[in-house]
C-alpha cells in the first residue's frame, strides 16, 4: 500500500497469482487511518484490510471465526 500525502488516496499493488494488480482509491468526505509502520511495513490482516480499504477504522475490525459443523450422524 503506498498512502498518499493527502489521506483521502491510497494506491495498493498486489500480486493475484498472474501478475501484479494496481488499485486506486479515493474518499470523498473523509480520509484513511493508517497502520503504524514498523520495520518498514505495515501489518493487517484481510479483515482489518478490507475494513481500511472501505474507509473505515481498520482497528475495530475482528475476523470472525468459524466453528466446524458437527458430523452429521
Amino acid at each position: 500500500m503506498f498512502p498518499t500525502k493527502r489521506a483521502d488516496r491510497m494506491k495498493i499493488l498486489f500480486w493475484d497469482g498472474s501478475g501484479l494488480v494496481m488499485a486506486y482509491k479515493r474518499l470523498e468526505e473523509s480520509s484513511f487511518t493508517w497502520p503504524a509502520i514498523s520495520d518498514g511495513m505495515m501489518t493487517l490482516n484481510r479483515a482489518q484490510f478490507e475494513a481500511l480499504f472501505a474507509g473505515l477504522d481498520w482497528r475495530r475490525a475482528r475476523s470472525l471465526e468459524a466453528r466446524r459443523p458437527a458430523a452429521a450422524e
